[in-house]
C-alpha cells in the first residue's frame, strides 16, 4: 500500500508541476470557429492580421469558406456551433447575421461589417469591429474623378448591408446629379447588364468581390470609372477604392477575441468604428483608359498604384 501511494503522489506531483509551469497560453489554448465567406481577398487579408496577432496565445483556429448563399451561410454556422468552438469569429454582414440567428449562447466577434447598428448585429452575443465607409465620401471622390451621371450599383439582394448602401446611393442622386442603376448579383455578373452607365460602383457585397474581374473588365472595356467600398479588387484594376483597413480590422478583432475567451462576455465589449480607412488609387489603370485623376484626389490617396 505504501508503495502504490507514493506512486500515486509521484504521478499527482508531476502533473501538478506540468499544470503549473505549462505555458499560460497553452492553458488557456480554446477553440475558435471562423466563417469567411468564398476566398474574397480583403476577408483574407482581416483573417491574415487576426492569426497573426492571436497565435502566440496557441488557440487552435477552424476556419470554413462558404460561398455566398444563405443556405451555405447557415450549414457554416450550424457547423462551427457542433464543433465545440468557445467563440465564433465572422467576417461582412451575412455570416454575422446568420450566425446569429443559429446560436444565440456562444459569443460571436466580428470584423468587415457594415455599420453594425443598422444591421441590427448589436447583442448579448456579439461584438466587433466595424469597417463602415461613407457611401457618400465614396460617390462624391468619384464625382470630381468623372462627372457622375449614371452609375452601375453592384449588389446583393442577399446582403442587407449592400442593400442599404444601394439605398444611400440612390438618397445621394439629386444632390450630385446622377441616377443609379442597381444590379442585383446572385451568382455571375453578367456585361451586358453593365451597359449605359460611366461608372461602376461595388458595394460590399461578397457576390460582387467574387466577381471583381468581370466587373474590371467591363469597365475597361467601356472605358469608365470602377470604384468599390471593399478592398481586394485594386491590384486587378479598380480604380478608386475606399475600405476600412484590413490590419486595423484582423488586430482589433483579436484583441476582442482573446477577452471573449479570456471570460469576458461580448456586451461587455463595445464594438469599435475603424480608425484607419485606405484611399487606394490604380493610377496605371485609370491611364489605360483615359481617365485623369484630379490632384487633390491623389493627393487624398493612402496608396498608390502606378
Amino acid at each position: 500500500m505504501g508503495i502504490i501511494k507514493i506512486m500515486w503522489n509521484n504521478r499527482f506531483l508531476v502533473l501538478l508541476l506540468t499544470v503549473i509551469f505549462m505555458p499560460l497560453n497553452a492553458a488557456f489554448a480554446g477553440k475558435i470557429g471562423v466563417m469567411m465567406t468564398g476566398d474574397i481577398p480583403y476577408y483574407q487579408h482581416i483573417h491574415q492580421a487576426f492569426v497573426d496577432s492571436i497565435s502566440k496565445e496557441g488557440h487552435e483556429i477552424v476556419l470554413q469558406k462558404p460561398v455566398p448563399d444563405p443556405m451555405s451561410w447557415t450549414n457554416t454556422a450550424r457547423k462551427l456551433t457542433t464543433i465545440g468552438s468557445q467563440v465564433i469569429v465572422t467576417y461582412g454582414v451575412p455570416a454575422t447575421l446568420t450566425t446569429m440567428k443559429v446560436t444565440s449562447d456562444i459569443p460571436i466577434v466580428f470584423a468587415g461589417v457594415y455599420d453594425p447598428e443598422s444591421m441590427g448585429l448589436t447583442g448579448k452575443n456579439a461584438t466587433g469591429i466595424s469597417s463602415t465607409v461613407s457611401v457618400e465620401m465614396v460617390l462624391k471622390k468619384m464625382n470630381e474623378i468623372s462627372k457622375l451621371s449614371n452609375v452601375a450599383v453592384i449588389l446583393s439582394k442577399a446582403e442587407k448591408d449592400s442593400i442599404l448602401q444601394a439605398k444611400i446611393i440612390k438618397s445621394s442622386e439629386s444632390s450630385l446629379g446622377f441616377t443609379s442603376t442597381l444590379i442585383s448579383v446572385t451568382d455571375k455578373v453578367e456585361k451586358s447588364q453593365i451597359s449605359g452607365v460611366n461608372a461602376i460602383l461595388v458595394t460590399t457585397c461578397s457576390t460582387g468581390m467574387m466577381n471583381i474581374k468581370d466587373i474590371i473588365e467591363s469597365g475597361r472595356n467601356s472605358r469608365i470609372l470602377t470604384a468599390a467600398m471593399i478592398g481586394g479588387g485594386e491590384n486587378d484594376g479598380v480604380i478608386l477604392t475606399v475600405a476600412a483597413n484590413p490590419e486595423e480590422q484582423g488586430k482589433e478583432l483579436a484583441g476582442m477575441v482573446s477577452k471573449v475567451l479570456g471570460g469576458a462576455s461580448p456586451s461587455q465589449i463595445p464594438f469599435k468604428n475603424p480608425t484607419k480607412v485606405e484611399i487606394i488609387l490604380n493610377l496605371k489603370e485609370a491611364a489605360a483608359i483615359g481617365i485623369d485623376i484630379p490632384a487633390n484626389i491623389k493627393s487624398s490617396a493612402t496608396k498608390v498604384i502606378e
